[in-house]
């Protein structure tokens, strides 16, 4: 498999160097628009000039690079994985206009065991019958600059799916004097030191509470999703995948 990195000198594009060389996946191409490589692929300040042939674009740079991902894929017809978080309405709605023409694939979180604790919290909280209140407690480096984190509201959606219509997630209670109400989920957020990522989901009902719980230990982790997902979307035709349609063929497919 020949992949075009694009986000190649950020800390997650080294991991995924690092991960594909292990692995005998071949990078022939590296981009990034800020950063200088020390690395012996062939470099690009941007995905214009990119020369080279591959299978997959994997993508981890920024959400303002969706509107050069989806005129690059259109013009190359490679499918893309886009791992940046933060992306707004009109670089959603720009994605999935791509994905009628490409095979695109998309998630907030890289990593097989937050999207396998997602699964796990939505059983958890149909087999309490629904009647339980939710809280999500997540932990980051404190030099993360978005909170709650990405991962941490993916969380939030994938229970709120099974939830009433109108269901609110609350980041902030300070000011709010009144009853916790049913329809929320709670979100609260830690910046501290240099945890790389812990997502920790509690239910709790009648005197009792089941807590979930992931942590992340290096980033090589979300470097091995990454390019566990460019190999899912090689063979795919056009249409928009994640991490839960990798997880669900993978369990299925034993």
């Amino acid at each position: 498999m020949k992949i075009i990195l694009n986000g190649a000198c950020g800390r997650m594009g080294r991991e995924i160097i690092a991960a594909a060389s292990k692995q005998g996946t071949e990078i022939v191409a590296a981009v990034d628009k800020f950063g200088t490589p020390d690395f012996d692929i062939p470099f690009y300040s941007s995905l214009e000039s990119v020369t080279e042939k591959a299978d997959v674009l994997i993508d981890f740079t920024h959400h303002t690079a969706v509107p050069e991902i989806c005129e690059f894929a259109r013009r190359t017809g490679i499918p893309c994985v886009v791992a940046s978080t933060g992306h707004t309405e009109s670089e959603k709605a720009m994605l999935i206009e791509l994905s009628k023409e490409n095979a695109v694939f998309c998630s907030r979180n890289m990593s097989l065991g937050i999207n396998l604790l997602i699964d796990l919290c939505r059983s958890a909280y149909t087999a309490l019958g629904g009647d339980c209140d939710i809280e999500i407690i997540e932990k980051h480096h404190r030099n993360k600059l978005d909170a709650p984190s990405g991962t941490a509201l993916m969380i939030a959606e994938g229970i709120a799916e099974l939830m009433p219509e109108g269901t609110e997630f609350v980041t902030e209670r300070a000011s709010r004097h009144a009853v916790r109400p049913d329809n929320e989920i709670g979100i609260s957020s830690i910046r501290c030191g240099g945890i790389f990522g812990e997502h920790e989901v509690l239910l709790s009902r009648n005197g009792e509470t089941v807590s979930l719980k992931h942590t992340a230990e290096s980033r090589a982790l979300f470097a091995d999703g990454a390019l566990k997902a460019a190999e899912y979307i090689s063979a795919k035709c056009a249409g928009m995948y994640s991490m839960k349609d990798l997880l669900s063929e993978t369990v299925n497919a034993k």
